[in-house]
């Protein structure tokens, strides 16, 4: 088991449909990261922004921003990961794709479509959930809306760490600092929570808030603007273990299954 788990969140402004743009923005913020880190989180869409017209901006498994993902892993021995629209077998996806650094993938298609936009008439949404190892330390991915149904999120698995992808816009984030912490508090884990910020191709503002929390719901590194910025933290697996033994709150959770 490793007991540390260094994280670095790019909170971006995402060039609206421009693949190629993001991916250099982002390769460049990379770069500038001058501790080793073990993971690099990306926001919700991050190639593109929060498209609804897929069509043009969709991309397979094989597409230039999963091989950039690819070669970014490998040449700098860390995992990235991030959501970004992927179609398969003539259908449409918001995935969360966690790219080792080996060059091997997983991934998790967000299960909770934001109706309110109509992303549910136009993505597939996800079956089944995602929890997988890095490092000794168990994860778990989530996509934006999905931090607003906790049942879908309940920590069932004894999983470490979640990580919510999002472009939660600046008119309801006080809901995203609110739920970030409910997550942290009701699952006893370490959440990380990857927001973009800038005004995208609908004119919808996006704040930032980009933030780590640990198990009792106190935020421990958070982007103190809305202005493009990298955040980079270690996390200690033995203050979760000693949390969890000190206040054993998982033990006496509700006996019921997802359906």
């Amino acid at each position: 088991m490793q007991n540390q788990l260094t994280i670095s969140i790019i909170q971006t402004n995402t060039v609206w449909k421009d693949i190629n743009k993001n991916l250099e923005k982002i390769k460049e913020k990379i770069n500038s990261i001058s501790q080793k880190t073990d993971l690099i989180l990306l926001p919700e869409m991050f190639s593109t922004g929060f498209v609804m017209q897929p069509e043009n901006s969709a991309e397979t498994m094989n597409g230039s921003a999963i091989l950039w993902m690819q070669k970014i892993a490998e040449q700098k021995q860390t995992a990235i990961a991030g959501s970004l629209i992927i179609k398969e077998n003539n259908k449409y996806y918001n995935r969360f794709v966690f790219m080792h650094s080996s060059g091997t993938s997983t991934h998790y298609d967000k299960k909770h479509l934001f109706t309110l936009a109509g992303e549910d008439k136009i993505y597939s949404t996800g079956t089944n959930r995602l929890i997988f190892e890095y490092k000794g330390w168990k994860i778990a991915p989530f996509i934006c809306y999905d931090l607003r149904f906790p049942v879908w999120s309940r920590n069932t698995e004894d999983y470490d760490l979640a990580i919510y992808a999002a472009n939660w816009p600046k008119v309801r984030i006080n809901a995203w600092d609110t739920l970030l912490k409910a997550r942290a508090i009701e699952n006893m884990c370490y959440i990380a929570g990857i927001n973009r910020v800038g005004t995208d191709g609908n004119n919808l503002e996006y704040p930032g808030h980009s933030q780590i929390i640990n198990p009792l719901g106190e935020s421990l590194l958070k982007s103190a603007s809305d202005s493009e910025t990298i955040l980079t933290i270690t996390l200690e697996k033995n203050n979760l273990i000693e949390t969890r033994e000190q206040f054993q709150f998982l033990n006496d959770k509700d006996k019921f299954d997802i359906n």
